[in-house]
């Protein structure tokens, strides 16, 4: 543990940091998870809400630094291609 103030002070915020990227990064996987599940379901209409929560939280996540862009970039693809298999 560190012994200087402003250190202690740091370690503080950083788990705090790491907590709400960890609950971040895991409400982001669910809602990838929710529209396979809706296009498993062959259900257009909520896959397609389901499609656009998961944009928004992709976004969100790299705006955040949480998640690198080409995860980003990927998923998206891959959650667009097997919505449109519905279409």
């Amino acid at each position: 543990m560190a012994n200087i103030k402003q250190q202690i002070k740091r370690v503080r915020t950083n788990e705090k940091a790491r907590q709400s990227n960890v609950a971040f990064k895991s409400s982001l996987k669910t809602a990838i998870k929710d529209v396979y599940a809706q296009v498993e379901a062959k259900d257009l209409e909520k896959a397609t809400a389901a499609l656009n929560l998961a944009y928004k939280k992709l976004d969100k996540a790299l705006a955040k630094g949480i998640v690198h862009k080409n995860y980003v970039s990927r998923n998206k693809s891959e959650l667009a291609t097997s919505v449109n298999t519905l279409k």
